[in-house]
This record gives C-alpha cells, structure tokens and sequence, in this order.
C-alpha cells in the first residue's frame, strides 16, 4: 500500500476509534470563587483532591453529582461564555447540585462581578 494510503488507513482507525466519545452537554447554575481568605480554609490554594490552584490558572469546582457524569478530576470543560477549556480540579460540599464554581484566582471582584448565571458545559464522555 503507498504510503499516503498507509497515512490515511491510520487516520480513520484513529478517528473510529474515537467514535465511543461524545460530546456531552448540561446546563449548570455557575458560581465563582476565589484563593481569598474568608472564602476557603486554612490552605486556599490547595483544591479538594490536592492540586494547587494559582490566579490565572481556568479551573473549577463541580457539584458531586456530576462526577457520575465524567466531570471528575482532569476532565476539561468549555463554559458557554468564557474562552478556552477549563479543568476540573475541585469538588464542592455535597450541598449543591448541577452546580460548577469557576475559580477566579485572588480577584474577588471579578468573582463577584460573575455573580450567579445559569451556562451549559460541554466536555467529552463514554456513549452510553
């Protein structure tokens, strides 16, 4: 076979072998939360499952129930509105549901001026 067939063969088994993922979707109520003091315990800069946090980094937090989505810690999101992919590296109190808090480093303003909103996320999951 030439290899540009060759090139090509391979390429389409990479891309069927992605075919299982999909793009998931779901609109969550969105928070922001910063490294302040007030706002987190006595080690602000360090997330729930250990990673460290600093300002500029696109991070959030997400409600409990959506670990059984895929939002586990590492998987990259896109928050409608904001640019870029964002990581999970925090988990919230078992309080909230379909909730992600994004972390806006030490800027408690722009924290606030986020305010509250409802988004839809979008990240890559297993077909069911």
């Amino acid at each position: 076979m030439p290899p540009v067939r060759c090139l090509a063969v391979l390429l389409i088994a990479a891309l069927c072998a992605a075919c299982g993922d999909d793009e998931r979707a779901l609109t969550v109520t969105a928070t922001a939360y910063t490294s302040s003091p007030g706002e987190t315990d006595d080690t602000p800069n360090i997330a729930a499952w250990g990673d460290t946090l600093a300002p500029g980094m696109k991070a959030i937090a997400v409600s409990r129930d959506l670990l059984a989505l895929g939002l586990v810690q590492g998987a990259e999101v896109t928050i409608e509105g904001l640019d870029g992919r964002y990581v999970v590296l925090d988990k919230m109190h078992p309080r909230w549901n379909q909730k992600i808090d994004i972390y806006m480093g030490e800027n408690v303003k722009r924290a606030r001026a986020w305010g509250r909103r409802e988004v839809t996320i979008r990240w890559e999951g297993e077909s069911k």
